[in-house]
């Protein structure tokens, strides 16, 4: 089958070897698993830094958004069955989605939304995921609960979904930050009832909308850059939760207000095979339905064409320029 691998990390996305196209062996599925043919996948800024930073001894497939047809199944899977339109994100310990043919355990994929086409689709699961799981299992937000939640990046593919589900699901005041007048407008459009720049103090732009404190801090991006701010903000007794990196992070300063730390990660679950992995299929359920409902929507931007390795080059690179508004997807081969 056609893959788009890499095989040395750390070549500028300029390199034609930075990601290049191969021929590899069709996998075939395990117990669980699906054999899904993929007809769209989307790229995330994890791609780039696995490729960047992640040493491979033979050529890696990556990629962790994928939509598909199951072809075959393992002989213990139970909730899909050959011809079913999926979409997953996938476990980073297995070969990606740029490829014809993936494998998936069934706990971590969900039945596609019929109302999306393949490309609108593979822009939702790690994304979604990422920001169900922060909102609900990480933060434990009630759906009935009234208090602020502040999104820092909250026009990023994460930051999209987060602000539509707490605008959507519960009763939280949603603030999200973003410097640029096109991605202020695209956040208020998901639900967002205000929207603050990150590159200004953040208090006194939350005091100007009406807003004392923060309950809840979603940070989804340099996060030891607005670390003090955040603090700052935070109500006593509140919450705050991250995805990205930083290098260091003293946790000594959330002591006086005695606030919460959450990490969070997608893979998580699949990384370890947790007792409650399965959770991940029932989120992709709810959101297929939502989305189904008109109650989501897709937060597919740039549609880079067939996936081949020039055109996922072309992708890298956008993403690695930081201008990327939405999720670049492609489909087809």
């Amino acid at each position: 089958m056609k893959a788009i691998v890499y095989s040395q990390n750390g070549l500028p996305i300029s390199d034609e070897n930075a990601l290049y196209d191969l021929d590899v062996t069709k996998p075939q599925p395990g117990a669980r698993d699906l054999l899904v043919k993929i007809n769209a996948i989307a790229v995330n800024p994890v791609d780039t830094k696995v490729r960047a930073g992640a040493p491979t001894d033979q050529p890696r497939i990556l990629g962790w958004d994928a939509v598909g047809v199951v072809e075959a199944v393992g002989e213990a899977v139970t909730l899909f069955k050959p011809g079913d339109e999926v979409f997953y994100a996938g476990d980073i310990t297995r070969p990606g989605s740029y490829a014809e043919y993936g494998l998936v355990d069934e706990r971590i994929a969900g039945h596609k939304p019929q109302s999306l086409s393949a490309a609108d689709a593979a822009a939702l699961p790690l994304t979604a995921l990422t920001a169900w799981e922060l909102l609900f299992d990480r933060l434990e937000v009630q759906p009935e609960e009234h208090a602020a939640l502040l999104i820092i990046g909250a026009g990023g593919g994460v930051g999209s979904m987060l602000t539509q589900l707490a605008a959507k699901l519960t009763g939280l005041t949603v603030i999200g930050t973003a410097s640029r007048p096109e991605t202020a407008d695209w956040v208020r459009s998901l639900g967002a009832h205000h929207v603050i720049d990150h590159h200004k103090p953040l208090a006194e732009q939350l005091a100007a909308s009406g807003i004392a404190d923060v309950r809840y801090v979603a940070s989804l991006t340099h996060t030891d850059s607005y670390y003090p701010q955040l603090i700052d903000v935070l109500a006593p007794q509140g919450k705050l939760a991250l995805i990205d990196d930083p290098e260091s992070l003293d946790v000594v300063p959330l002591k006086r207000k005695a606030i919460s730390l959450h990490w969070e990660l997608m893979f998580t679950r699949s990384l370890f095979h947790t007792a409650d992995m399965q959770r991940q299929h029932d989120i992709l359920q709810q959101v297929s339905a939502l989305i189904d409902a008109g109650t989501l929507q897709t937060t597919a931007g740039a549609h880079h064409g067939t996936i081949n390795a020039a055109n996922l080059r072309k992708a890298h690179a956008l993403i690695e320029s930081g201008r990327a508004r939405g999720k670049i997807v492609l489909s087809g081969f």
